[in-house]
């Protein structure tokens, strides 16, 4: 399928904000909504748990018990208190991790994961650049302060929405509280209760960084993921930019099994596609013949008079 480039406008969405950083996008596209400041290197605190707890979810047995090893007792900041030769499974480790903050459990989750906290701190890079989280660095698991430690609003929205597309995660980071084999936990997230539309994800806070907050919210079928970085309010903005982008964007699904005549001759997507338009938007389509090809046809399809979408359609 081919693209136009598309750049959804955010005139009269309100971008000025006391965060330092931040961006919505919708989740399934990527498209963003809005932003400011987005691609400035900052500190990310705990929203860095993020991308190790995909990493566990992808590679680890969440069911396999492990035997905490002693580099997670006793490690500084928040805490799920493991201690000594305890026995936990990697389900709950990651309950801890994204309900509790805690520190402790990204490390038991690094050191199973590849054997060391640094060796980890690689995993954790190349998966962001493959992610597409090109500028950004992570030295550890859990975010504690470090100079190479770094992110971009853009690049953890990124990191988020392709976590937030795995299921098991989804279900984690929108769960309040959680009864599991060896341990239980409530959620310390408070935008699941701040705003109704809530499933997710993550806070962070260290005094380098700011209060830090990745969150996302569903309203009539379309997803938004927000970042803000070093945001002193920062569940009232991320709600603030929720709003706004709910009241003026919607998601446009393009169904592969609906068939386009092109005189006389039908054809249709191949794959179903989705894109962001304005609420406002007026949207026509055009149905265009291929030169000297009868396998298929182009769809275009337009607001107004701009053109905001190209694709090919097959013949049936």
């Amino acid at each position: 399928m081919a693209f136009s480039c598309i750049t959804v406008a955010t005139q009269g969405i309100n971008v000025h904000a006391s965060a330092r950083a931040e961006i919505a996008m919708e989740l399934s596209t990527g498209t963003v909504l809005t932003e400011s400041n987005a691609h400035e290197r900052l500190p990310m605190a705990s929203t860095t748990k993020i991308l190790t707890a995909i990493i566990a979810i992808e590679d680890c047995n969440l069911d396999e018990e492990i035997t905490v090893p002693d580099a997670a007792v006793g490690v500084e900041g928040s805490s799920i208190y493991l201690q000594k030769e305890e026995k936990i499974d990697i389900r709950d480790l990651l309950y801890g991790l994204m309900l509790r903050s805690g520190n402790d459990s990204a490390v038991a989750l690094a050191i199973h994961h590849s054997g060391s906290i640094e060796k980890f701190a690689e995993v954790m890079c190349e998966k962001a650049k493959a992610i597409g989280a090109n500028n950004s660095n992570f030295t550890n698991p859990s975010g504690l302060p470090n100079d190479n430690h770094y992110t971009t609003a853009y690049d953890l929205c990124t990191i988020a929405c392709y976590a937030m597309k795995n299921e098991t995660f989804k279900q984690i980071v929108s769960t309040k509280s959680y009864k599991g084999k060896y341990k239980s936990f409530v959620n310390k997230n408070k935008i699941l209760y701040k705003y109704e539309n809530a499933n997710g994800i993550k806070t962070g806070y260290t005094l380098k960084a700011g209060r830090c907050l990745v969150s996302s919210a569903e309203r009539g079928g379309m997803d938004v993921v927000t970042v803000v970085l070093n945001c002193p309010e920062m569940y009232e903005r991320s709600i603030n930019i929720f709003e706004t982008c709910f009241k003026k964007f919607k998601l446009l699904k393009l169904d592969c099994g609906k068939a386009f005549n092109l005189n006389g001759r039908l054809c249709k997507l191949k794959n179903d596609e989705k894109l962001v338009v304005e609420n406002t938007a007026k949207i026509s389509y055009r149905i265009e013949p291929v030169e000297n090809c009868e396998e298929f046809a182009q769809l275009l399809i337009y607001n107004e008079n701009k053109l905001i979408f190209t694709g090919k359609l097959y013949s049936i």
